[in-house]
This record gives structure tokens, C-alpha cells and sequence, in this order.
């Protein structure tokens, strides 16, 4: 044993080596683990890629008849009409990219079936002329994930049916982290090299608690969030797709650097392109999106508009034009997700449809919630294309 414990510093140091990584006196091991996970684009090629793009305009889309992310991708479920008819309208306002949610489930229990279906949202999404953001993972709403026939949604309850992606079960047992490997790598693969994908958004708000909606499993869930974020980005770098990876800085402050959070520290070193969620005013999104500009590189918001707080088009939509910063707004046809409720109504009932809408844009007949809102989007879009 003692031999044993004399020589380990030395294979430790061979590995080390080996990854090509020099390792100063005060440099600490998160330092080191960040240098061996990167590998990502350089700011040159982040922005030539940025460079060919239109100007990113869209939204996250589930459509109106599924309440989570199963109800979209499973056989039962799957509904390519409704798809079509609500990627149409996308269109018809001068969207050009849809952020979609995937999960681990719809694959593990049918891969054949399940990537023939997303073989067919692509050739819809193409007719429309809209690229797609796919997320493989979520850490948001409900932790305990049920593939088949998904209940109804409680009514007036925003997301109230949204299930996290892989689920506590696989998440808090890093062991089974691999079992996840196949279906990043599987999807990679086949797609790594479509135009028709934009980007891929490996993991959606990694260490979000839910803590006003689901709080039984607050204590430690960042620690395996965190091991399955680096998991992730590894298992990409591996494929090396010719689109960019990133995944989005939600929480905490990030502009500051010398303050940034471990999981934003690690998001920040290794994504291609900088991704952001913000539901906040104006004046809170300039200052954080100015703050991202740091690190030069092609900035989309992936996640905002929310009317409750001052998250609008008409106030944010013209400064992401103009800054050409990527814009997808969360929610399209309001539907069985409920998003035109705001979060609060997991604690505060409501028992008809409110009169200011949280999310979304449509409704189920394709009428608009604001038809100024519409023209302003019409208006921004056909002016990116002239």
C-alpha cells in the first residue's frame, strides 16, 4: 500500500500531462477541469458562423396540444398537422428558428420511431424556412418524469404537466449518467452536419430548485446538475457537430466576472456561442446583455417576454434588432402548457384565463393575443430580409 500511495502522484502527473494540460503551483482542479472539457469554438470562428446567420427571430415551441415535452415526442401523441399548421403561422410573421425541447424518455423506449419523428419536424420546419434550436436536457418543473399517457395538466396552472429531462431518478445517480450518453451522441451524429439545425442547447437551466412549484428535492441537486453539465459538453466535443453547442446562463450575476457561479463559470468557458435567458425590463436586459458582450461572441436570448414583468416585444424586440442580438420569446400557440398564466399561479388560483397574458402569442385558431405585437414582429423581420 505504501508503494502505492508513493507512485499515484506520479500517474496522476502522467495524465495531466497527457490531456496537454500545464498546470501552475496555484492553479486548482475546477481550473484544470475547465481547460479539459472546452475545446470549443474559437471568438473567430463563433463569429463567422454569426456572420452567415439572419437575424435570429423565434420562439420556444411546443405545440398547443401537448402539456410537456412526452406529449410532443411520443407515437401516441405525435401530431405532424398541428406542427405544420402552427410552424405556418411562425413563418407568416418572419420567424425563422424554434427553440424545441427533446427528452431522454421518447428515445430510450422507441429510438427508431422517435428519431423518424424528428426526421419529420425537420422536413417541416424546412418547408417554413425555420432552423431549430434542440435542448437535450432540463432541470425545470416537475423532477419525477412518467413516459405513456401524460394526466391533465391542472387547470390554470402555468406548466403545471412540464417534466425535467433526464428525471431525479437518472439525475441524482451519477452512475446512470451514462446510460445518457447514446442519446446525446445518437442524435449528434445523425444531425451533426444539417443545416436545417441551428444550434444545440445541451442543457436547459441546469440546477434550477423549482423551488415555489417542486420543492422535495432541493438539497444537493446542483452537485448532480453539475456532473451531468459536464458530462454533456464532453459527450459533444466527442462528435464535434458543425453546429455550435451552448447552454444558457439563467440565474445568479454575470456581470461581473469575478463573481460568476461555478455552473456560469463553466457555461461561459465552453459554450461556441453565449446563450441567455432574462424575464426582466429593459434597462435589467441592457445592462446583462452588455455585460455579455465580453466575451465576443454571437449572443442569443433564448429564453424571454414575459408581460407580467415588463419582458415585452415592444420594448425588447427592437433592441435585440438592433444590437443583432437572437431573439425567442417564450411560448407560441397557447395551449395545454398553460403559459398565459404567470408562475405565480402555483400559489395563487386562478379560474379563468387571465386578462394579461404571461407567454405565448397565438391562440388555438391562430388569432393573435396583440395584433400590435404581431405587426411589430412583421414589421422587424421583413426589414431584417430586404
Amino acid at each position: 500500500m505504501k508503494f502505492i500511495k508513493n507512485i499515484l502522484p506520479f500517474f496522476v502527473l502522467i495524465i495531466i500531462l497527457s490531456c496537454g494540460v500545464k498546470v501552475d503551483d496555484n492553479q486548482n482542479v475546477n481550473s484544470i477541469e475547465q481547460k479539459l472539457v472546452s475545446n470549443r469554438w474559437s471568438e473567430e470562428k463563433a463569429n463567422d458562423w454569426g456572420k452567415q446567420q439572419s437575424w435570429i427571430v423565434g420562439a420556444n415551441f411546443n405545440p398547443s396540444d401537448a402539456s410537456n415535452q412526452l406529449d410532443f415526442w411520443q407515437a401516441d401523441t405525435w401530431n405532424p398537422e398541428l406542427i405544420n399548421k402552427e410552424l405556418s403561422w411562425a413563418a407568416n410573421i418572419g420567424m425563422n428558428t424554434m427553440r424545441v425541447y427533446l427528452h431522454y424518455f421518447p428515445y430510450r423506449d422507441d429510438k427508431a420511431g422517435f428519431l423518424r419523428r424528428m426526421d419529420q419536424y425537420l422536413e417541416i420546419s424546412s418547408k417554413h424556412n425555420i432552423k431549430t434550436m434542440f435542448i437535450f436536457f432540463d432541470d425545470v418543473w416537475n423532477p419525477n418524469p412518467k413516459a405513456g399517457k401524460q394526466s391533465e395538466p391542472k387547470k390554470h396552472v402555468h406548466n403545471a404537466n412540464w417534466v425535467q429531462s433526464p428525471g431525479k431518478d437518472i439525475l441524482w445517480d451519477p452512475q446512470r449518467h451514462i446510460e445518457l450518453k447514446p442519446y446525446v451522441q445518437d442524435i449528434l451524429k445523425r444531425y451533426k452536419n444539417d443545416d436545417r439545425v441551428l444550434l444545440w442547447d445541451l442543457y436547459n437551466e441546469p440546477q434550477n430548485t423549482n423551488r415555489n412549484s417542486y420543492n422535495e428535492h432541493l438539497k444537493g441537486k446542483e452537485n448532480f446538475s453539475y456532473i451531468l453539465l459536464k458530462e454533456v459538453f464532453k459527450w459533444a466535443r466527442e462528435i464535434d457537430p458543425s453546429q455550435p453547442v451552448s447552454s444558457g446562463v439563467w440565474v445568479g450575476d454575470w456581470t461581473n466576472p469575478d463573481k460568476l457561479s461555478k455552473f456560469n463559470q463553466f457555461i461561459l468557458d465552453n459554450s461556441d456561442v453565449i446563450t441567455f435567458h432574462n424575464y426582466s425590463n429593459l434597462k435589467n436586459f441592457k445592462k446583462v446583455s452588455d455585460a455579455l458582450k465580453r466575451y465576443k461572441r454571437p449572443l442569443i436570448c433564448t429564453e424571454y417576454m414575459a408581460r407580467g414583468n415588463n419582458s415585452l416585444f415592444e420594448t425588447h424586440l427592437p433592441y435585440m434588432e438592433e444590437n443583432n442580438i437572437g431573439a425567442i420569446n417564450w411560448g407560441f400557440v397557447a395551449g395545454r402548457s398553460q403559459t398565459i398564466y404567470p408562475w405565480n399561479s402555483w400559489d395563487k388560483e386562478y379560474t379563468a384565463e387571465p386578462e394579461l397574458w404571461f407567454h405565448d402569442i397565438f391562440r388555438q385558431d391562430g388569432t393573435p393575443y396583440n395584433q400590435k405585437e404581431i405587426d411589430l414582429i412583421k414589421k422587424l423581420t421583413s426589414e431584417m430580409n430586404k
